[in-house]
């Protein structure tokens, strides 16, 4: 039984995508609400993004991906990873680069946990760089030039208000919100909202770690998926 296990910001205001196995779901939220909408009905990703069929990215599906600008995002499954114009609600998705390994399109992962897969990302408000997760371990890269920003430390260490949550030892998946400074962070039935500092180390959790059933209603019915 899977619940989250990949999810990306739209560039269309308060949406996101939500990847589990090789289907997806595409939803329209509403930070600190329970009233968020299905947009896309559960389908198979080979479906909704024609240009990933027959690739890892849609059998067995994604293990991670983030949010670029427009429409464009990187998507992660097991060593591997393309970028991508996912052009939102429609079918008109096409591959800009790859699919290559992790470590030929990022060359500042060669030789890390992250080279043969990355559990979870979501996108800083500084520039053009982004957080990633591999088991209980995180890192900040920017994706222009590729390099780490940063070392590869605990996920406790970066986030201190992680410690002593179910997230402290790894996050099965996240993204950043629309709201500026604000992640969703999911890890098997269960999530929290964050706000996050970049600067430092003053993040707070909005909230409690939740089912996420209860906070995100919309999905009761969908999730988890067999």
């Amino acid at each position: 039984m899977a619940y989250i296990n990949a999810a990306f910001r739209s560039s269309r205001e308060y949406e996101v995508y939500f990847f589990v196995k090789n289907k997806y779901v595409r939803v329209q939220y509403t930070p600190g609400k329970t009233d968020d909408k299905i947009l896309t009905n559960l389908h198979l990703i080979s479906s909704g993004f024609p240009s990933l069929a027959a690739t890892f990215f849609a059998e067995p599906g994604m293990d991670c991906s983030f949010d670029t600008e427009a429409s464009k995002a990187y998507v992660f499954s097991t060593k591997y990873c393309a970028y991508i114009d996912y052009a939102p609600a429609t079918t008109n998705d096409k591959i800009l680069s790859g699919p290559s390994t992790i470590a030929e399109m990022f060359p500042g992962l060669k030789n890390t946990v992250f080279e043969n897969g990355i559990d979870s990302a979501f996108r800083s408000n500084k520039g053009k760089e982004v957080y990633l997760f591999k088991g209980n371990q995180y890192t900040r890269i920017a994706y222009d030039s590729k390099q780490l920003v940063g070392n590869i430390r605990n996920i406790v260490d970066g986030f201190p208000v992680l410690k002593d949550t179910i997230f402290e030892n790894g996050i099965d998946a996240c993204f950043a919100s629309h709201i500026e400074s604000e992640a969703y962070l999911f890890k098997g039935e269960n999530y929290v909202r964050i706000k996050f500092d970049s600067d430092g180390y003053d993040d707070i959790l909005l909230g409690d770690v939740t089912p996420i059933l209860d906070g995100w209603r919309c999905l009761r019915g969908i999730f988890p998926v067999n």
